[in-house]
């Protein structure tokens, strides 16, 4: 095997496995940066997109030559018909990326949803109904353990406070869903 073989070998495997992937993830995701604290788990999620995404453009792209083709598709080094679309797609998604700031330096800004002062986001409301759903459980087995006494008043009392404030979260949830 030449040097020369040995290199195409290598932009050949590139353009198949990686290169259109990785355009298409930085066109797709431009605000995902490689510094930082969570630096190394972007580079690894970007590579694993990458040639995930590579194989399935490879895959779409054999596919359209095969059905294109009147006397079907043939790849051969000679005829790197397969390549070249790929390259296309790499250099199509490289344009993209680069329109949307995914190599800037400062990247581009990220809209951010836009929410009242105080409200819960998804993630908060789960953690706090969740923590409500667990006070809610003690509380009823505190009453079942007081039953009838005075300290029971005042756990049914407060059960009854926690689940108005589970009710109340979830009535403002699907509130605003429904706008």
């Amino acid at each position: 095997m030449t040097v020369l073989a040995g290199a195409e070998a290598v932009v050949g495997g590139l353009i198949l496995f990686f290169v259109p992937g990785f355009f298409v993830a930085r066109a797709l995701f431009p605000e995902w940066k490689f510094r930082g604290p969570g630096a190394l788990m972007r580079i690894v999620e970007t590579v694993t997109l990458s040639f995930v995404l590579s194989l399935v453009l490879t895959v779409l792209a054999g596919y359209v030559l095969l059905s294109a083709a009147p006397g079907g598709f043939q790849s051969a080094w000679s005829d790197p018909v397969l390549e070249a679309i790929l390259a296309g797609v790499a250099v199509v998604a490289l344009g993209a990326a680069i329109a949307r700031g995914a190599f800037s330096r400062a990247g581009p800004t990220v809209p951010r949803a836009a929410s009242d002062a105080g409200e819960y986001d998804a993630w908060e409301l789960s953690r706090e109904l969740e923590r409500l759903g667990r006070e809610e459980r003690h509380l009823e087995h505190a009453l079942r353990a007081t039953h009838g006494t005075e300290e029971a008043r005042q756990i049914r009392e407060h059960l009854e406070q926690v689940r108005a404030e589970t009710d109340e979260l979830r009535r403002r949830r699907e509130a605003e869903y429904a706008e």
